[in-house]
């Protein structure tokens, strides 16, 4: 192998040594202990949450159950995650900036994870007597607040599984097991409803579906404030390192810029993501609408069972070829699956199931490479700027996953009502059936597609990042470094 073995600290390591982390902390085992692994992935199960539920069973509990115009609330979605575009990147780099005695992440999981637990039971627990758009202002808030909530808390949450390890494969299995928790998180929290109706027996009609969400909320509160403060407890940070100098927040995303690994990878995963929210957030209405059937649970669980049984191939992939290539050919089989799915209507329910659990295979992929890779630009970054700001880099990656979930609503939702939905109604207009297959299969392939072509400019392989390695830690030495991806030859010199 071409690359060091490293260690948590920062200090290079070969076997099972000890070595003294680069900026002067203590040493440290090589290696990530498997306790510490599992304390960090706990959380992502919780958190889910936010994911699949807000974006499924949210919506459509609003413009059904709640009567709130389904333009607004694609419209409320979308202004919600445009704030993030402001508040992703600010929690990075102020989480960058923290330095208490607990470390510069784990205060942000303590104090935000009470608040993500009570916006989420105000989601999905609004007032009985607020429907139609007087019900507006409620999902609004309570939209808003569940957002920031969860920026102040998965922003630190995953600039710190970042630092757990400097070991180009080591990343991607303790990324990978918060990747499978997050894959294990979302199948519960898109059952939950449904699961948590039949265990109290939640009555029919307009009456059951506020009970099984408020039930959905009883549980899961608990639950992130717990798992959240489990991983405060359990994971140490590696020490900051003394304060950054004067960085104004607009100059240091400038400095990104410089980042050509960061830029690729940040292009190619927004096109993913668009192409893997669409079908996310419009599965509930192609199953009852195209197909004509009820059990968009039981092909959400298809899916994401089939995702997680693939990731541990995925991983072992990615440490036989590349990360890159083991994301191009995931999401290749992920996008390609769904193409199938394009002339399939009503009672063609084996046939889709199919088409599920093939694109469900390549999920995983999709997931803990461009997890793992962005690691790897966190560790470039570091040598070109001289700093570690991996939260302002899950800021911006925050900004760009949302933006790609928003975009999905935002747009879809009101194309659907220009094409003519009805709430509430069990049929509707060919015209929408028609919509709803275009946006559901034709765009996410083409949008995957793209991702593909923009994945071709990332440079980081294994081999390219043992000389970002070597370099960061002739930089961390104080000794002079070069950065290995410059076009010149030896490449230029970093000051």
């Amino acid at each position: 192998r071409a690359s060091a073995r490293r260690g948590p600290g920062g200090g290079v390591t070969a076997g099972g040594e000890t070595a003294r982390a680069a900026d002067g902390g203590p040493a440290r085992e090589a290696g990530v202990p498997a306790g510490t692994r599992l304390a960090y992935a706990a959380p992502a199960f919780a958190l889910a949450v936010v994911g699949l539920p807000v974006y499924v069973h949210a919506p459509k509990f609003y413009a059904d159950v709640v009567q709130v115009p389904l333009a607004t609330i694609g419209a409320l979605v979308l202004a919600a995650r445009l704030l993030d575009a402001v508040t992703d990147p600010l929690a990075g780099w102020l989480s960058d900036r923290t330095r208490t005695r607990w470390g510069r992440r784990r205060p942000w999981l303590v104090v935000g994870a009470p608040c993500l637990a009570v916006a989420l039971v105000a989601l999905f627990a609004p007032p009985a007597e607020l429907t139609g758009q007087a019900a507006a202002p409620w999902l609004a808030a309570s939209l808003f607040a569940l957002f920031l909530a969860w920026t102040a808390v998965y922003v630190p949450y995953e600039s710190l599984g970042l630092e757990l390890s400097d070991d180009y494969d080591e990343r991607t299995a303790v990324l990978g097991l918060r990747d499978a928790a997050l894959l294990l998180g979302t199948v519960a929290a898109a059952a939950a409803p449904d699961a948590l109706g039949l265990l109290f027996e939640a009555p029919p009609g307009v009456d059951g579906d506020r009970a099984r969400l408020l039930a959905t909320a009883a549980v899961y509160a608990p639950l992130v404030l717990g798992l959240c403060l489990l991983c405060a407890a359990r994971v140490p940070e590696r020490p900051g390192g003394p304060p950054p100098r004067s960085l104004g927040l607009r100059e240091a995303l400038g400095a990104l810029r410089r980042n050509r690994p960061f830029l690729a990878l940040v292009l190619a995963y927004a096109l993913n993501s668009l192409g893997t929210n669409l079908p996310g957030a419009l599965m509930a209405f192609y199953v009852d609408h195209v197909l004509g059937s009820r059990a968009t649970g039981a092909f959400l669980l298809l899916y994401f069972v089939a995702g997680i049984a693939g990731l541990p191939v995925w991983v072992r992939i990615a440490r036989a070829w590349s990360k890159r290539a083991a994301w191009a050919a995931g999401a290749a089989l992920n996008a390609g699956a769904f193409a199938l799915a394009w002339p399939l209507g009503r009672g063609d329910e084996l046939w889709f199931a199919l088409v599920v659990a093939a694109s469900g295979a390549g999920l995983g992929a999709t997931l803990v490479a461009p997890s793992s890779m962005q690691a790897d630009v966190a560790e470039y970054d570091e040598l070109l700027s001289g700093r570690r700001r991996e939260a302002l880099l899950v800021g911006v990656w925050a900004v760009v996953r949302k933006l790609s979930a928003a975009l999905a609503v935002g747009l879809a939702f009101p194309i659907l009502a220009l094409a003519g939905y009805v709430e509430g109604a069990t049929a509707q207009p060919p015209a929408v059936v028609d919509a709803l297959r275009a946006l559901y299969v034709g765009v996410p392939v083409v949008a995957t597609a793209l991702a593909l072509l923009a994945l071709r400019a990332y440079p980081l392989d294994r081999e390219a990042q043992a000389r970002v390695a070597a370099a960061l830690a002739a930089r961390r030495a104080g000794g002079p470094a070069r950065d290995p991806l410059a076009a010149a030859a030896g490449g230029q010199a970093l000051a």
